[in-house]
Parts: structure tokens; sequence; C-alpha cells
């Protein structure tokens, strides 16, 4: 693959609730190099709803050399807050571009899912709940395809108007996006047990298409039988209103093997694929901590997608100073972009 990357979370922000509340610029510079030089990657997708957030980590990515993916990630927000915040991050990752980094524009991810008015459902439980009900199915995916295709008209117009690069949109395949006016194919994709056997032959369709493919979203949660899950693997979390892990639903067996199994067979369909881009993700969830004792559906890492489990308290000691410690994934991801 040309761009060998992983996600970098700066933060999800819910109705004014973010989901890293600690963001300290030294520990955002850290990572950044653990990101390049220990895993290996030479592109990083820099996620989140707060654009200053955003900025900082790309620009600390841009000076390490490492390409940047762009990627403001608006959650539960109406069309024209999105454009809103499309419109800021593109000058801003517009300054970036004319400092001499390579940056590539993602306008979005998951709308359908993630926002408003474009799949039946006031929150994306509701929204994805629509889409295991059969009656109406294959309307309600016309329809929100539609939707979502006529707001990113709009939305890339409004970035192309302010950015000078490369631009693209994470989707998930629900949503059968026109990429014309796009310079990558790109897809948040997850392999389930439900979609297994044709899994591999969907990569290389989506290959065939003739543009660049991009998989900005890959990966597993980190208990037994979460690979099967694929996408779905924080469904065993509670939740509060406000979008905050809670609990766990139950108990379940820690399988970092499993994860790191799951990423390593990923990275080989995606390389012999011919994909062009990869984004595990992701590097830490901060809200899914790691809680090894006592009540056994408190330690939220489980669910986390994470290649390092953030700890509780205090700082790890494999890097000293940071508050995670890596995980199997994170040997899988530095072995196989090592290797390529």
């Amino acid at each position: 693959m040309r761009a060998r990357g992983i996600s970098y979370d700066t933060g999800f922000v819910r109705e004014g609730v973010t989901s890293r509340e600690v963001f300290d610029p030294e520990t955002v510079a850290r990572e950044l190099l653990v990101i390049r030089d220990e895993l290996h990657c030479n592109a990083v997708r820099v996620m989140g709803g707060d654009p200053d957030r955003i900025e900082l980590a790309a620009g600390y990515a841009a000076d390490l050399g490492l390409e940047v993916w762009f990627s403001p990630y608006p959650l539960e927000q109406t069309e024209e807050a999105m454009l809103a915040l499309f419109a800021d991050c593109a000058e801003r990752a517009e300054r970036l571009r004319l400092r001499g980094a390579e940056v590539v524009f993602v306008t979005g991810a998951e709308l359908s899912l993630m926002n408003k008015g474009f799949l039946p459902g006031d929150g994306t439980d509701e929204r994805v709940a629509s889409l295991r009900t059969q009656e109406g199915f294959a309307e309600r995916i016309a329809q929100a395809g539609a939707r979502v295709g006529a707001f990113l008209a709009e939305a890339v117009k409004v970035v192309r108007e302010r950015f000078g690069g490369r631009v693209t949109y994470a989707a998930v395949p629900l949503e059968r996006v026109d990429w014309t006016p796009f310079d990558f194919v790109s897809m948040d994709l997850y392999r389930s047990a439900a979609i297994a056997d044709r899994f591999t032959a969907g990569v290389r369709d989506l290959v065939a298409q003739g543009k660049p493919l991009a998989i900005t979203e890959f990966g597993s949660a980190g208990y037994r039988g979460a690979g099967d899950r694929g996408g779905e693997g924080l469904d065993i979390v509670e939740y509060d209103g406000q979008g905050r892990p809670l609990r766990l639903k139950g108990a379940y067996d820690r399988d970092e093997a499993g994860q790191a199994a799951c990423v390593r067979e990923l990275l080989e369909i995606f390389d012999e694929a011919g994909v062009d881009s990869a984004f595990v993700f992701t590097f830490a969830l901060y809200d899914h901590v790691h809680r090894p004792d006592g009540d056994p559906r408190d330690d939220l890492d489980l669910a986390s997608y994470g290649v390092v489990k953030v700890l509780d308290g205090g700082n790890g000691t494999t890097h000293p100073g940071m508050p995670w410690e890596p995980k199997d994934a994170f040997a899988a991801v530095a072995g196989h972009y090592r290797a390529g």
C-alpha cells in the first residue's frame, strides 16, 4: 500500500461533550512520533469534532513528515452546522498544505448513521435499528443515498472553494456514493462473520472502480468474538444520554491475540487487493479505559478498537509518561507496516 496509516482520535464531540477530556499537546506530539517511528506509519487520519484540536495534531503530524488525512467528524449535527464545520476545517487544512504538507481532506464520515436527516431515527442506535427492519428497507436505503449524495455535492463545493488538495469522504457501503467529485474512493469497511465469505471479493470490486481506494476505518475490538462482529464491537457498552461509556453489558473475555490476528488478516487482504491507503481504527479510544481489577464490566478497553489500552489513572511502563500500554494489535500493525 502507498499510504500505511492509522486513525488518531482528537475527541469526538456530541452535544458539546468530548470523548477525550484531556488533550495535552506534549502527549499528542509524542503519540504521533510513536505512530511514525514505532508503528511505521507514513500517514495518519486525524479525526475529531474540534477544529482547533484537529489542526494542532495535524500540524505535529505534518512536521513529522506524515501524510495527513484531515478528518472533521460531525455527530448529530444539522446540515448547516456540518457545512460550517467543513468550511472552517478546509481553511485550516489549506494553511497546512501551503506549508508543504501532504494533506487529504475527508469531508465527514458515515453521515447517514452519525447525523440527522438521512435515515429515520433520533440517534445512531435508532438509525442502525432501522436498517435491521426488512419492511421498506430498499426504500430507506435509496432515500438515504439520495440525501447523502445531495448533501455531499454541496459539501464538496464548499471544501474545494477553500482547499486545493485532494478530497474524499469516508463512506459506509449502504450510502452508494457517487465518487465523481472525489479524488479517492474511501470506505469505513469492517469484516464481520455475516460477510466474511465475500469480503475480499468486495474489496477487489472497490479497487476495480478505477480511483485509488482508501479504507478509512477497519479493525476489531479486543474481546473474544469481537472480530465476528466487525464494526459493531462497541455494542457491548452501555452509554449515557450524551454518549459517554458507563460499563459493559456483561462479562467478556479479553482476546488481544484475536484482535491482532483480525487486523493483520485485513491488512494482508488490502495489500493483495491493491488498496492505495489504509487506516487502522484506531490508535487509542481515551474514554474506553482499561480497568483490569474489580468488576469485569468496568474494563471498557475490552470494547476498544485501540491498539493501545488507555490506563485508568497513572502511566504505563513501556513508554514512560504515556497513559497507555501497547496491545498485541500494536505489534501486528508495526510488523506489517515495517515489512511493507
